[in-house]
């Protein structure tokens, strides 16, 4: 085998001998494959890896409402599952809490989540997004340690 390497990269290989292999090869890698179970990967595909990042990218929307209509935005972005952080400030309390009231039942029927994160300001999640702590739990070890 070294020998008929060594020949091809000289130019005195028999060419006849290595189409004969080539088919052989060939024919033998197509049964392989036949055999392969289906759940098996197949190592014959490349894919890019930014071609993956794109589509998988997530949303978060920043939303500063300033009347009881603009809830319907909000719960439409979070039906087009991405994450919502509400900022009441510049809202009356009274209709701040029915926002809140109407979020929170599309968070519900999403199976998504809804929390506090601030003095007037609550993030809203669609199911697929996860969140680990809580703000007052930070503020609260903050606090301690001084």
């Amino acid at each position: 085998m070294a020998f008929d390497k060594l020949g091809r990269f000289f130019g005195i290989s028999n060419d006849d001998e290595d189409e004969l292999e080539k088919e052989e090869y060939a024919t033998s890698n197509k049964d392989d494959n036949e055999n392969l179970p289906l759940n098996s990967v197949s190592r014959d595909n490349v894919v890019s890896i930014k071609s993956g990042l794109n589509s998988a990218k997530s949303k978060i929307v920043l939303y500063e409402p300033r009347v009881y209509s603009d809830a319907k935005d909000v719960a439409q972005n979070l039906l087009n599952n991405k994450a919502v952080v509400i900022n009441f400030s510049r809202m009356e309390d009274s209709s701040a809490r029915r926002i809140v009231d109407f979020i929170t039942g599309t968070v519900y029927a999403l199976n998504g989540e809804i929390q506090r994160i601030g003095d007037k300001i609550f993030l809203a999640t669609p199911p697929k997004f996860v969140t680990d702590g809580k703000i007052s739990d930070l503020i609260d070890k903050k606090d301690n340690l001084s």
